[in-house]
C-alpha cells in the first residue's frame, strides 16, 4: 500500500505546477513582447517572404527524416553553418533598419546622446513659410521636389552623396534648385535649421510592401528616409502636383497649405522641447531665456 501511495504521489509531484515567482511572471513578458516585435518586424517587411521560404525548406527537411533520406537529410545537416551567415546576409537590411529603430526609440536619452544640446539648430517661423510658400509653387508647376529637414538625428552621410550649398532657405533658392533642367534639380536638398546645406542627395528606398505601387521613387525615397531617421520630408509630385508629407515611415499624401503648415510647426514645437529639455537640464533657465532671444531674433530676421 505505502509503494502505490508513493507512485501516485511521485506522479502527481511529476504533473504539477511548478511555483511561478515574479521572475519567472517577467521573464514572460519579456518573451512575449521580443516574439510579438520579431513577428511584427517579419510581417512589415520582405522578410516575410523569406520566412515563407524557411518554412517550405523546414517542412522539406521533415519529410526527409519521415522518409529517412539519409544522403539529404546529411546535406542539410553539414549545411546548416553556412545556412545560418546565408540568413544574415540575406536579412541584413531589415537587421539593419530593425536595429535603428531601436535606437530611434532613444530609451536612456541622457546615455544616447552624445552631441550635447546645441548641435541641433530650430528652423524659425519664416522658414516654414518659406517651405510652404515653395512647396506650393513647385506643385503648381508640377515640378517634382524633395526636401529633408534634419531634426534629432544628424544626417551628414546623406549630405556627402551631394553638393554643399549652405545658404539661407528661401522659397526662391528652392524653386531654383529643383527647376527642370538645372544641374541641381535630381536628387534631395537637405535643411538644417534655417539653411539649405546640400543638393542632389541620395536617400535609400524604402522597402516597405505596403505602399502603393503607384508611388514613384521620389516618395519611396521620402518613407525611407523618414524610416530610419526623425526627419520630416516634403514631397512634390512631379507628375499630379500633389503635396505630400513622410515622418516615421507614414507619408501623407495630397496636403493642403495648412495642412503643411501645421506638419512643420508641430515638428518645430518637438524639437523646441527638446531643446529645452537639454538646456534646462544641463544649464538651467539662463539658456533657456537665451533661446527665446535667439527665436526673437530669428523673428525679426
Amino acid at each position: 500500500m505505502e509503494v502505490i501511495k508513493a507512485y501516485i504521489s511521485d506522479y502527481f509531484r511529476w504533473w504539477s505546477i511548478p511555483h511561478i515567482g515574479a521572475q519567472n511572471v517577467l521573464e514572460i513578458l519579456v518573451l512575449a513582447f521580443v516574439i510579438y516585435y520579431i513577428l511584427k518586424w517579419v510581417r512589415d517587411t520582405r522578410a516575410w517572404t523569406l520566412m515563407r521560404g524557411l518554412f517550405f525548406v523546414l517542412l522539406f527537411y521533415l519529410i526527409a527524416q519521415l522518409l529517412q533520406m539519409d544522403v539529404i537529410l546529411f546535406l542539410i545537416r553539414n549545411t546548416i553553418n553556412v545556412g545560418i551567415i546565408a540568413l544574415l546576409i540575406l536579412f541584413q537590411p531589415e537587421l539593419r533598419t530593425a536595429l535603428e529603430n531601436l535606437g530611434r526609440r532613444n530609451i536612456l536619452p541622457s546615455i544616447t546622446n552624445l552631441t550635447g544640446g546645441s548641435v541641433h539648430t530650430r528652423f524659425s517661423s519664416r522658414t516654414v513659410d518659406e517651405l510652404v510658400r515653395a512647396s506650393f509653387d513647385l506643385a503648381k508647376e508640377k515640378t517634382g521636389a524633395l526636401m529633408v529637414l534634419e531634426k534629432d538625428i544628424k544626417l551628414t552621410e546623406y549630405e556627402e552623396t551631394g553638393i554643399e550649398i549652405d545658404a539661407a532657405i528661401s522659397s526662391q533658392l528652392l524653386i531654383n534648385i529643383f527647376e527642370k533642367n538645372t544641374p541641381l534639380h535630381d536628387g534631395a536638398v537637405i535643411l538644417r535649421g534655417d539653411r539649405v546645406t546640400a543638393a542632389t542627395c541620395y536617400l535609400p528606398l524604402s522597402g516597405n510592401l505596403n505602399l502603393p505601387k503607384a508611388l514613384g521613387t521620389r516618395h519611396r525615397a521620402a518613407v525611407g528616409i523618414s524610416e530610419i531617421t526623425d526627419s520630416l520630408t516634403i514631397v512634390v509630385s512631379e507628375e499630379t502636383g500633389m503635396v505630400s508629407v513622410a515622418r516615421d515611415g507614414i507619408l501623407r499624401e495630397n496636403l493642403t497649405r495648412d495642412d503643411l503648415r501645421q506638419e512643420l510647426i508641430e515638428a518645430q514645437k518637438a524639437m523646441q522641447e527638446t531643446q529645452s529639455g537639454r538646456r534646462w537640464g544641463l544649464f538651467g533657465k539662463k539658456h533657456e531665456e537665451a533661446e527665446e532671444e535667439e527665436d526673437i531674433f530669428h523673428e525679426q530676421d
